[in-house]
């Protein structure tokens, strides 16, 4: 998807000798007993580890905005896996693709066993592979090949699979998050069968696989790999908020349970945390208490007993976790809970020198490049007498690209840190470096009232552009998948770049960065040019990607930022507002766009305040648009708004609605919120948010009971490798509206299996049940369809229900992969596909595209 070994390149740069505070990976102990070694982990002792496989090279052809495709899906789906020999031949090909393998593996063979050896190659051809003496899968082609490895079980057991190195494996055909950025603390709960047992890992970002096999040491159990801990700060003496893994290796679920967390000194708190699903490992939440005489001017570690009990109270595992206590002048760690999904977050401080306690400062927004933690980008920072730095965690180290959930963690962490600090809310800034650089470009741009100026450090403003993945060039062949070109609108920095006039933009980039090219600041540079009246541009001489702390901590940016103030919206006389869909940005001082005409598309309005008339000089692609006019401080108590040759009159005392009907604009009283509007408006991705619970099917047979559960769990352990997530996953028979009132809700299954369908989805278009799909009269038959679509709560104004399902077995194997939890894929509101767009793409789609402002699909706009 980008450049392959972009990340790789960028995670040696910013301060990664610091250790994370979300990774702390588990070692392996060796004991010896007599001649014999045992392999152990922290959580039990090895039992296998994987030394002998097949490599199918080529067998990826990825794209950036949606799935790509993925030829292992595509034979499981399909029933065309057949388990692996040495030479044997995979008799498909994506199309277009001329019988061609990956260039990596041909080089690589000529070099092995010479130039005759390409010439008697099958396409798609599995190769017998060993890994070396440290039990490492490694060659230049696993990063766009599979690799195929077995354990023959002598029983049924239960054991943990650790992996790195694959995005996601396969094992006995369901699929499963890997490790493809080498983190080192992916853990999954696996149920062997007595015999053969087949594993399949798709590429990963570093060539390299390694999987073993752990028998765990107790059933339920804490693992330290990867805890969220706040520091302590002297002087505050409130709770604060911690996450530690547990691991279910039952096959029951675990309800009712309590963490309790308890300092030496006797100081305990008790937190009733979430329930886990069946054979998961989940990271659950639990409160830290303020330790006595937390006063002091001396900082140092402390330790707590972390304790998690059963519903009767019982003790069922312990662990003691270390907590640094700090004063709040020094660089620290801050924990809030999000609302995407109720998980613990954190965020980086690097304070403001204060000569009294609650001194207003100004604040800066700083978000970090790929493979860096939050921690490690405050402490690129020194304090400054004027400021408070504040670094958001994108989730991850790599996280979304600072789109999607990372766009929402970082405005987390401002609105968190804005409670904190209580800082002046004009002086309010943003900056970052390289995938932060990209940040700062794309938070600016789409958030353009929130921030007095930006700087972009090492950045590269839209990430499609930047990518290269093939599989975007069918996108551009072919109008029929503007839907999914629409999806990833809001990522396209350079189209809404204009939105950055009413900050100060400061650009500063190495001359001679061989990461990020200095193209991408000399691009914006010229874009900037025709248009921004103040904005600034600094090529530091021969600087390379990272020249040290201040390739993020310049003087001169903090000098630019000093000089820029956020105006209050009565002094905002004129807008010129662009917004790719008001689920992402619908707001800029006064102006707000609720509803689009063509969802996904580009909007703009352009107005001006003059006196008591406000002129709406253009308005492109909007349906619904809310004029704040309170917010004006204006004396009269009427105003008058002339738009697209209308005059209209409206209070000043009230926001203005106004509706476009009938190529008529007319003042409405209220915002249907029914109907689309910012609060929720579609695009597929955006189920996923809102404290959202994944509901999984147990009324269908028993191959579709397991197929959902495991997409659901799946799709869970995705969201926390990718988002540091933590997901309620519970069966349909558990589910009631009341208990999750309020709460996003994605169903796994389809109205013949999933027992909360009825409840959500009665009144849906949109109708999935066996061998058959309907949309609004058209019908789609065959057990090999899979859909993806997203549909508002009946019971709530602002919950949104997504849909994962297919029509038999087929069909439900075409949703395995989940690229739709990614920060830069572009998915429109619905999809219904062929399970062989797993192999061929975007044209094994029926149809995908957007609902109405209403929720139908009157307009065919699919």
């Amino acid at each position: 998807m980008i450049k392959q070994n972009l990340y790789a390149k960028i995670a040696g740069f910013l301060l990664l000798a610091a250790i994370s505070t979300q990774n702390i990976p588990a070692q392996n102990i060796v004991t010896i007993f007599g001649q014999e070694k045992v392999e152990k982990t922290e959580e039990g002792e090895v039992s296998h580890n994987f030394r002998n496989g097949f490599l199918l090279p080529g067998g990826t052809n990825p794209g950036t905005l949606f799935n790509g495709q993925d030829m292992i899906a595509w034979m499981y789906a399909t029933g065309n896996f057949i388990t692996p020999k040495d030479g044997a031949a995979i008799g498909y090909s994506y199309p277009n693709m001329d019988g061609q393998v990956e260039d990596s593996y041909l080089r690589w063979l000529a070099q092995s066993k010479g130039e005759n050896a390409m010439k008697l190659l099958p396409q798609w051809t599995w190769t017998a592979m060993d890994a070396d003496s440290t039990g490492l899968f490694k060659r230049p082609e696993l990063r766009s090949a599979f690799l195929y490895t077995s354990y023959d079980s002598p029983k049924e057991q239960i054991v943990l699979l650790e992996t790195t190195g694959g995005t996601r494996t396969y094992v006995n055909g369901m699929p499963h998050e890997g490790d493809h950025y080498d983190f080192g603390y992916t853990l999954t709960p696996i149920k062997l069968k007595k015999g053969l047992n087949e594993f399949v890992y798709t590429p990963g970002r570093f060539g390299k696989v390694a999987s073993k096999l752990v028998k765990p040491e107790k059933p339920v159990m804490f693992t330290k790999r990867d805890m969220t801990i706040p520091d302590i700060i002297i002087g505050e003496n409130d709770s604060k908020w911690a996450a530690i893994r547990v691991i279910n290796t039952t096959e029951k679920p675990l309800q009712g349970l309590t963490i309790r967390a308890t300092f030496a000194d006797g100081r305990k708190e008790e937190y009733k945390t979430q329930d886990i699903m069946p054979l998961t490992v989940r990271k659950v939440k639990y409160k830290i208490p303020a330790p006595a005489n937390n006063n002091g001017s001396e900082g140092g570690n402390i330790i707590a007993k972390i304790e998690l009990l059963d519903k009767s109270g019982k003790i069922i595992d312990q662990t003691d976790v270390e907590f640094r206590q700090v004063l709040p002048s020094v660089h620290h760690e801050r924990t809030f809970i999000s609302q995407i999904d109720g998980s613990v977050q954190y965020y980086s401080v690097a304070p403001a020198i204060r000569k009294n306690t609650g001194e207003t400062k100004a604040m800066v927004l700083s978000v970090h490049g790929a493979g860096v933690e939050a921690r490690n980008q405050a402490r690129a920072y020194s304090s400054k007498d004027w400021t408070d730095i504040i670094a958001a965690t994108n989730r991850r180290p790599y996280g979304f690209n600072w789109e999607e959930w990372g766009r929402i963690d970082g405005l987390e962490v401002l609105e968190e840190a804005k409670r904190v600090f209580q800082p002046d809310k004009s002086k309010i800034y943003l900056t970052g470096h390289s995938m932060g650089g990209h940040g700062s470009w794309f938070l600016g741009t789409t958030y353009p009232d929130k921030f007095a100026a930006v700087a972009p450090c090492a950045g590269y403003p839209d990430i499609a552009s930047y990518g290269r993945g093939k599989g975007d060039a069918m996108h551009d062949d072919n109008s029929t998948y503007d839907a999914f070109k629409r999806g990833g609108n809001g990522g396209r920095v350079v189209s809404l770049a204009k939105n950055l006039k009413q900050s100060g933009v400061y650009i500063f980039h190495g001359s001679a960065d061989s990461v990020v090219s200095p193209s991408n600041a000399r691009r914006m540079r010229e874009v900037l040019g025709k248009f921004h009246p103040d904005f600034c541009y600094y090529e530091y001489p021969g600087g390379e990607h990272w020249f040290g702390n201040h390739s993020v901590d310049w003087n001169p940016i903090f000098e630019f930022f000093s000089r820029h103030s956020i105006p209050e919206a009565k002094d905002v006389k004129e807008i010129d507002f662009h917004t790719a869909s008001p689920a992402i940005s619908p707001t800029d001082y006064w102006i707000k766009v609720e509803q689009q005409i063509k969802p996904f598309d580009f909007s703009n309005v352009q107005a001006c305040l003059d006196k008591d008339t406000i002129q709406v000089i253009k308005i492109d692609n909007v349906a619904l648009l809310v004029l704040d006019i309170p917010s004006l401080m204006l004396e009269s108590k009427q105003i008058a708004v002339n738009i697209a040759g209308q005059t209209l009159s409206v209070p000043t005392d009230k926001e203005a609605i106004f509706a476009l009907e009938n190529d008529k604009w007319q003042v409405k009283g209220e915002v249907n919120l029914k109907h689309k509007y910012s609060g929720r408006y579609g695009g597929f991705k955006n189920a996923y948010g809102n404290n959202v619970v994944f509901v999984y099917s147990t009324k269908g047979t028993a191959q579709e009971n397991e197929w959902y559960q495991n997409k659901a769990r799946f799709d869970a352990e995705t969201f926390y490798y990718r988002g540091n997530g933590s997901i309620d996953v519970i069966p349909d028979t558990e589910y009631t509206v009341a208990k999750y009132a309020d709460r996003n809700v994605v169903i796994y299954g389809n109205k013949d299996n999933n027992r909360a369908w009825p409840l959500l989805l009665k009144n849906s278009p949109i109708q999935v049940g066996k061998g058959m799909i309907t949309a609004d009269g058209k019908t789609f038959t065959g057990d090999d369809l899979g859909t993806y679509f997203v549909y508002p709560h009946p019971n709530s104004n602002t919950a949104s229900v997504g849909v994962v399902a297919g029509t038999g077995d087929a069909g439900m194997r075409a949703t395995s992969p989940n690229n739709y939890i990614s920060g830069i894929t572009g998915f429109p509101d619905l999809m219904i596909y062929r399970a062989d767009a797993l192999k061929n793409g975007l044209t094994g789609m029926e149809a995908a595209g957007y609902f109405d402002n209403d929720w139908t699909l009157t307009n065919k706009d699919f």
